[in-house]
């Protein structure tokens, strides 16, 4: 009983934050009209197609690091570093063990130590990184223990052996069917085993939309995974 409690709790605290957040993003768009564009022969097609190649190609690759996080002195000390993707701002969190909110930063066998704001990138969620457990812990069980912790209700539960940077990872995706949300809503994570214990580093968007656009930068930390 107490778990389930906690586990909500949690939902409740870290999930009221993407709501909130919900109101203070907001884009817009234009668009020049037709009668501006102007007739272009053979070859100016031809540098059109080449740059929208280019551009594809460098979409492809995902986003260029825009500095780093986790190295000591960084905004996040933590057993590793990975590089940010543009505007995403990271902050430290401390947690005390002796507090009744400390539970709250608890997910599984680890604790939230550092959160990584989408918001100033345009996007409503966070990456999170979680540390703990012991250096030799299985990535899969302890990976599994975080989202049974995290997600009481969930389908299409997918687990991975992969690489993040240099580590040998275990990756999990699912949907997340939480009773705190209007929408089930796709969450993914990767745990490594480091030597100063056990990392998991997960993505949560307000939805499955935000989601999906949050991607490339969960891709770059991944990709650029190193030992602190």
């Amino acid at each position: 009983m107490r778990n389930v409690m906690r586990g909500r709790v949690r939902g409740a605290a870290l999930g009221a934050v993407a709501a909130v957040l919900v109101t203070g993003v907001a884009s817009g768009c234009s668009s020049k009209a037709g009668s501006d564009e102007k007739a272009v022969g053979p070859a100016g097609r031809q540098d059109t197609k080449k740059e929208e190649s280019n551009t594809h190609d460098k979409a492809a690759d995902g986003p260029a690091a825009a500095g780093s996080v986790g190295a000591p002195g960084s905004a996040c000390p933590m057993p590793v570093t990975f590089s940010l993707a543009a505007d995403w701002k990271p902050e430290r969190v401390e947690s005390d063990k002796d507090s009744e909110f400390a539970a709250i930063l608890e997910q599984g066998p680890v604790t939230l130590v550092c959160e990584i704001d989408a918001k100033p990138a345009g996007h409503i969620g966070f990456i999170r990184v979680w540390v703990g457990a012991g250096a030799g812990d299985d990535t899969r069980k302890a990976l599994q223990a975080f989202v049974a912790d995290g997600a009481k209700e969930r389908t299409d539960e997918v687990y991975k052996e992969t690489e993040a940077g240099k580590f040998a990872a275990t990756e999990v995706t699912y949907i997340n069917k939480n009773e705190f949300l209007d929408d089930p809503k796709k969450e993914r994570a990767f745990a490594v085993a480091t030597p100063q214990g056990l990392v998991v580093v997960d993505l949560g968007g307000f939805d499955s939309q935000e989601h999906e656009q949050m991607l490339p930068a969960y891709e770059l930390a991944k990709r650029t995974l190193r030992a602190s």
